[in-house]
């Protein structure tokens, strides 16, 4: 065994279907199916049971995978422990608006908890740049919002927010419990600048229809400010604080927004590693409290 093979076995036993594994690890699915077959052979036992729907952990799967999960945590903790000896501890973290602002504090004392010493930089990015600075190398992992173009890039979804259109709060339609996008088809709406990801210009330009092009902004400040000032509409996760004067009312036909860790390649080293792990922990135990 290597640890190459206990990450794509992790992987495997995570996602519970090839496929999927191969797209979070960066991948094709023939090599994927070769290394854990391969891993089966060195160990002489089947540690999943494979079926055209997805795969299931046998018995020796599921204490391998419990091994493996702490012989690669272990493997991580050495390897951050020689870089902080080497004094090369450091990490940037990019984030998007205010996408780790509602667990940032728990996040934050997690992470330093784990690796005590280390360096850790901020970057926040404006709306044109959804990958935060990660496909320009400024940052090393990003907490951000999908979707976007995820070519080359790895995401875990931490949550599933639903999203809503913002108002002023004295809209005639702020009142409403829930709107359509036809309920809006005379207010024009934001835009994001030229040359933005396709795919995230699309998204935040709300649903697929008739809409009028209102203002470009770059800021989520300079879409609230568009809102008071101007009557100008936009969408917005419900889970997002608005400044006083505005309201969020749901959205019926806006798809969700996942709020996502994301890094470059299917082998990002153990700070990474380790920051989308406690994320994601940080994240499950704030929606089951």
């Amino acid at each position: 065994m290597d640890l190459r093979e206990l990450r794509y076995f992790v992987a495997v036993a995570e996602e519970l279907h090839f496929g999927r594994a191969a797209t979070r690890l960066n991948m094709t699915q023939p090599p994927l199916s070769r290394a854990i077959k391969q891993l089966e052979t060195e160990l002489g036992q089947v540690l999943l049971h494979r079926s055209p729907s997805g795969v299931a952990l046998t018995a020796a799967g599921s204490s391998l995978y419990d091994e493996a999960r702490t012989l690669l945590a272990q493997a991580d903790r050495v390897r951050t422990r020689v870089a902080a000896a080497a004094g090369a501890a450091t990490i940037t973290v990019g984030t998007l608006a205010d996408s780790a602002e509602q667990v940032g504090t728990r996040l934050a004392a997690a992470y330093r908890e784990r690796h005590p010493g280390l360096h850790v930089r901020i970057r926040e990015a404006d709306l044109t740049d959804p990958t935060v600075g990660l496909r320009s190398g400024q940052v090393d992992v990003a907490l951000t919002r999908a979707p976007f173009d995820e070519t080359g890039i790895v995401t875990h979804v931490l949550r599933t927010d639903p999203m809503g259109v913002v108002l002023r709060a004295d809209d005639p339609l702020a009142g409403r419990e829930s709107l359509h996008s036809d309920d809006l088809a005379d207010r024009l709406w934001f835009q994001l600048p030229e040359g933005t990801d396709p795919i995230w210009r699309a998204y935040w330009r709300g649903p697929a229809g008739p809409l009028q092009d209102g203002p470009v902004v770059r800021t989520v400040h300079e879409c609230m400010q568009a809102v008071l000032w101007n009557g100008s509409v936009g969408v917005t996760p419900l889970v997002h604080k608005l400044p006083a004067g505005l309201t969020a009312v749901p959205l019926v036909d806006m798809s969700p927004s996942d709020l996502v860790v994301a890094w470059v390649g299917a082998n990002p080293g153990p700070l990474i590693r380790s920051f989308a792990q406690i994320a994601a922990a940080v994240y499950r135990s704030a929606a089951s409290g």
